[in-house]
């Protein structure tokens, strides 16, 4: 799909197709309109051709999650044309582009906000570690958590500082979802995700602990504005990640986490002492949080960095790019 104009419409005639907003190896990404109601949606096109086609993938696991908070609803998938096009709801920016606005630090009372899960029926702030659990006990794991796969809501919106988890082209099953038995341990497998935030075990056959590392990563990443194994030269891409991992092994979790709270380097031990096929203690992990904002003398008034920007007007809409648009991995 090479263009796009206002009179193209998809999925049964219900969509009109918008601007376009993005694109990834796989495909293009289009912002869009549920002619019926008027709704903001997004598009995400591929090549029916694809030699790695993931969008029929990505629709099953968002089915599968469906009406859980936290997960854009999805409103099709099928086939238009050459390209498999799946239609799910446009959402705000994504935490790396919020991030950037915040001058690439976030405060602990944020990093601690998007780690808590909240009650979920009662509040409609429900987090990161909320969406990790939600997954899990869909039998899934996510493989590639990173700032830029988890967005915020629409502005003005009631979901405006929701955190949503999109871009499902890499979960797969860790168990059986009928009988529940988990996979067996394999070495030598491939690497799958983004190595900034992947964890040392990885290059192993991953598993529930890996998602949680990495978001300890990602945690951590908020905290300091980097981490130590960020711009590692190597001649092959094969190179770098053995240098990346061999840097996290190296790196001391005290020294990682050094001049934040210690619940910080507690999370991330944890998530690295969990066995294969260990069900995580979610609520330990949730209570770390809820622990260090009490220790800080911290109120958890929902009220996130962004928010604070322009004397508390929020972010500018106009300097977070493709708003709403999940990004495609390349």
């Amino acid at each position: 799909m090479s263009t796009s104009t206002s009179s193209t419409v998809v999925g049964n005639g219900t969509f009109r197709v918008g601007r376009r907003c993005g694109e990834g190896s796989f495909g293009v990404v289009y912002e869009g309109t549920n002619i019926t109601n008027g709704q903001p949606v997004a598009l995400k096109f591929e090549p029916r051709k694809s030699d790695s086609p993931q969008l029929r993938d990505e629709f099953r696991s968002y089915r599968m999650l469906s009406g859980m908070p936290g997960f854009p609803q999805v409103y099709y998938f099928g086939q238009e044309g050459l390209h498999n096009v799946l239609i799910l709801d446009l959402l705000g920016p994504n935490l790396e582009d919020l991030f950037d606005l915040c001058s690439r630090k976030f405060s602990i009372k944020t990093v601690c906000m998007l780690a808590k899960q909240m009650v979920t029926l009662l509040h409609a702030r429900c987090l990161q570690i909320t969406r990790v659990q939600a997954i899990h006990e869909k039998s899934l794991i996510y493989r590639d958590i990173k700032p830029d796969n988890f967005l915020i809501g629409l502005p003005n919106t009631k979901l405006a500082n929701v955190v949503h988890m999109v871009d499902f082209g890499m979960a797969k099953a860790y168990r059986d979802p009928r009988t529940r038995v988990h996979i067996p341990y394999r070495e030598k497998k491939s690497l799958s995700g983004t190595a900034r935030y992947m964890s040392i075990n990885t290059h192993l056959h991953q598993s529930r602990r890996d998602d949680l590392e990495s978001l300890g990563h990602v945690l951590v990443y908020f905290l300091r504005g980097s981490l130590p194994w960020q711009g590692l030269k190597a001649q092959t891409n094969k190179q770098k990640y053995e240098k990346i991992g061999q840097k996290k092994q190296d790196t001391q979790i005290l020294d990682l986490c050094e001049g934040f709270p210690q619940e910080v380097a507690f999370y991330l031990s944890y998530a690295r002492r969990l066995g294969f096929e260990e069900t995580p203690d979610y609520d330990y992990m949730r209570e770390l949080f809820t622990k260090m904002l009490v220790d800080q003398k911290i109120e958890e008034d929902g009220v996130f960095d962004w928010m604070l920007l322009n004397a508390g007007k929020g972010y500018d809409v106009s300097l977070v790019g493709n708003l709403g648009v999940p990004r495609l991995r390349d």
